[in-house]
């Protein structure tokens, strides 16, 4: 028996050794990690999970902290990644498999380490042969993106190819600048081949005829000291005919046909991420306004796509710039005030006011029926008897209420204020209820006999209801409905269900304010005045001694509530500058065209407005002239 006992005393004091090791390396395992020991911390708790591999808060402990750390270094490292900082981010991924060996990420992060870096180089290498070789630029970012889609480097170096090689797809074909120097022209009657080959020889211009033009059209065309370009316009316009720049020093002529326009009219694709406008109703006044040939709608992205010609594109980005304009929002500053007072005045003695007798015994009444018959009965305890009332004790006589003496007055200031802000935007609404939501049981019986119950909530408190308007000038129109509502009262009927009396008081109205106004609305008061007396019969009624033989009680409450509001513009329209709201639209078979400026007639001469100028610079508007008697001489080549 001596042995047992023996070993199990020595298997206790182990387990308890073990126990307290176990604790010893824990407890300094935390302390390491709480000292930024990091590696040393989790090596103290993997030794410790060693020696005992079953120890349930050891491993929870250990494998918590060592999932914490590392992901908190593969996020610093993927971070330094992003920004190439690569020796930086492999001494993390170093820490990271030190603390944690098996983790798959890190092992990852740190093999795409060195293909990062090779994409770096190749990166700056593409980067330095931007301006001289943009097409193996290109090549070297599509070949790094191929590897890594999402390398910020590449795409912003392909962003930037394709940004300068769409401008000079944008760009439309002009003549080139010589083509702006003056010239004269005088031609009457003359073949548009004629007049055609003369620009051509004074200007250095090549033209293009398309086979439908006419080329024996005669013309007539007085320009003195006019731009080459404008004159080639002007004898076009006249002509029913349109051009294309084919490059700097060619122009191509072709009859003005919607046929022909389809043609040869270059058309652009154009797409508009809409951030505050809806795409579909964008469409419909596109379609509307500039007669858009071409569109689609993107409704996941509300995006708006449009093929058309340039000039239809400028002018739809004019008025799409109109239409996407972020809804206005206001800030509302609310105050709500309730103020309630009361004055409370209870003074006097209140006396009893009736008696009651109790533990009646009970009467024996005596009754003679048919044949002499004497019959003994008792009647109901609540029947009063003269016999009962002869063996009537001290005892049984009570008074009530219990005679009191009344020194009391109360006075009372409550102030309830509500001061919520609301954010909301322009014409929705905004509601806020500070209260409290009251059940209300409803039993319904059916012809079987089932009772059903159902609960239904009443709102109790406040309740504010706002929609704002934001006008021009930074006003703000806003509708307010406000309700306060209290319980008065509980109300139970014969069923037993309860209900409730509900007291409220609301206002409803619209304001105008400006930016930061502040608005007052009062006068919703509840004012009541009470005064009860309980007095003994004639003596209560004598002058100054009747106060001692009643009892007074003046009360007087008094509420109002009283509502501030001030609107905060956040964000509204700004006030739209003419040049925003008002643009060319072009012509009625050109929409959006550039609009070549009318020319005077002087005459029979066509004179462009440029040339009309007072001596300090101002234009004028000439009068119409007769024509001359004498037509002036043509300059027409054989």
């Amino acid at each position: 028996m001596q042995p047992t006992r023996h070993s199990i005393l020595t298997t206790a004091l182990l387990a308890l050794s073990l126990a307290g090791c176990a604790s010893t390396g824990l407890n300094e395992g935390r302390e390491l990690i709480a000292a930024g020991q990091t590696e040393a911390g989790i090596a103290r708790l993997r030794t410790s999970l060693a020696e005992e591999p079953d120890n349930i808060e050891i491993k929870a402990y250990y494998h918590t902290q060592r999932e914490r750390l590392t992901s908190n270094l593969l996020t610093q490292a993927q971070q330094d990644l992003d920004a190439s900082r690569f020796d930086a981010a492999e001494v993390t991924l170093r820490k990271a498999l030190v603390l944690h060996p098996e983790n798959p990420r890190a092992g990852m992060l740190l093999s795409n380490l060195v293909t990062a870096r090779q994409h770096e180089q190749t990166l700056q290498t593409a980067n330095q042969a931007l301006a001289s070789h943009p097409a193996e630029s290109e090549q070297a970012a599509r070949l790094i993106l191929a590897q890594a889609p999402g390398h910020a480097g590449a795409l912003a170096l392909l962003q930037q190819i394709q940004a300068a090689r769409t401008a000079d797809e944008l760009n439309p074909r002009e003549l080139g600048a010589a083509y702006r120097k003056p010239i004269t022209l005088e031609f009457r009657d003359a073949t548009l081949r004629n007049v055609f080959d003369m620009i051509a020889r004074q200007s250095g211009i090549n033209f293009i005829f398309d086979k439908d033009v006419r080329l024996d059209t005669k013309a007539t065309l007085f320009a003195r000291n006019t731009p080459i370009v404008d004159a080639v316009d002007m004898l076009l316009m006249t002509g029913q005919l349109s051009k294309k720049v084919v490059n700097a020093n060619t122009l191509l002529i072709y009859p003005d046909l919607p046929q022909k326009q389809k043609q040869y009219q270059e058309l652009l694709v154009k797409s508009f991420y809409l951030g505050n406008a809806d795409a579909k109703s964008t469409m419909a006044m596109l379609r509307t306004l500039i007669k858009a040939r071409d569109l689609y709608v993107d409704e996941r992205l509300n995006l708006l796509v449009m093929r058309d010609t340039p000039e239809a594109i400028r002018l739809a980005e004019k008025i799409i710039a109109v239409q996407d304009l972020a809804e206005p929002e206001v800030m509302l500053d609310v105050e709500v005030l309730e103020v309630k007072r009361g004055r409370l005045l209870d003074l006097g003695i209140q006396y009893p006011n009736q008696f009651s007798l109790l533990n009646l015994p009970p009467a024996t009444t005596s009754t003679i029926g048919q044949g002499g018959v004497v019959t003994n009965t008792t009647p109901p305890a609540s029947v009063l008897t003269v016999e009962s009332l002869k063996n009537i004790a001290a005892s049984q006589i009570a008074i009530s209420p219990v005679p009191t003496v009344n020194f009391r007055k109360d006075d009372s200031d409550v102030n309830i204020l509500a001061n919520p802000r609301i954010r909301v935007k322009n014409r929705e609404k905004a509601k806020i209820h500070i209260g409290d939501k009251v059940p209300v049981i409803t039993s319904n019986t059916t012809a079987t006999g089932v009772i059903s119950e159902s609960v239904s909530y009443l709102d109790v408190g406040l309740k504010l209801d706002v929609e704002p308007s934001v006008l021009m000038r930074d006003d703000v129109q806003i509708k307010v409905g406000l309700e306060v509502s209290n319980i008065v009262r509980e109300i139970r009927s014969n069923s037993g269900t309860l209900t409730y009396q509900i007291g409220t008081r609301n206002a409803s109205t619209t304001l105008r304010l400006k930016d930061g106004e502040t608005q007052v609305l009062a006068g919703l008061i509840s004012d009541e005045d009470r005064s009860t007396a309980s007095r003994i019969p004639g003596l209560g009624d004598l002058p100054l001694l009747g106060r001692l033989f009643s009892n007074q009680r003046d009360e007087r409450s008094k509420t109002e509530i009283v509502l501030l509001i001030t609107p905060r513009v956040l964000r509204s329209d700004a006030t739209r500058q003419p040049a925003l709201t008002e643009f060319r639209g072009g012509t009625e078979n050109a929409i959006g065209g550039g609009l070549v400026p009318a020319p005077f007639v002087v005459g029979t001469e066509l004179v462009l407005p440029s040339q009309l100028v007072q001596p300090d610079g101002i234009p004028v508007t000439p009068p119409l002239l007769p024509a001359p008697q004498t037509p002036p001489p043509t300059d027409t080549p054989d």
